[in-house]
């Protein structure tokens, strides 16, 4: 019960980060504090909390694929990884944000990665890169 409500306020607490980086233009240095690094820090203290205070006792490990399964199929282990993807999603959506800003990008550049980010992590750097590289080159060529 207690690895379900933490669950649902992890879940909570990276959904109001994305939020605040959709708003993002409109308050850049709140939405860099809160989103890029108060709520990450949550999220971060609540996978410390869960690798520091195991429930039980879990089998698995990280030398294979068959022990990350294992591992995987203890619901703490489970609730651990999640967070640990939000957490750090929400980081790169963050610093998406503010590199697109320092940048000088409009933010409809930045707009179509963030969910992508959200939702796929590395793949949405990767566009984000890409978005950023070609922005970049079109700049330069133009001048």
């Amino acid at each position: 019960m207690i690895l379900e409500t933490s669950f649902s306020i992890a879940g909570i607490v990276a959904m109001v980060g994305w939020v605040l980086l959709l708003v993002s233009p409109l308050m850049p240095k709140w939405s860099d504090l809160i989103a890029g690094v108060m709520l990450p820090s949550l999220l971060s203290l609540g996978y410390v909390i869960l690798l520091v205070f195991p429930a039980a006792e879990s089998g698995g490990g990280f030398g294979t694929l068959a022990e990350v399964m294992e591992l995987f199929s203890y619901e703490q282990a489970a609730l651990a990884a999640w967070v640990h993807f939000l957490a750090f999603d929400l980081v790169i959506g963050a610093w998406a944000c503010r590199k697109a800003r320092s940048d000088g990008m409009a933010f409809w550049f930045v707009a179509p990665c963030l969910p992508v980010i959200f939702l796929f992590g590395p793949a949405g750097f990767l566009l984000f890169l890409a978005i950023r590289a070609t922005r970049s080159f079109m700049v330069k060529a133009q001048a």
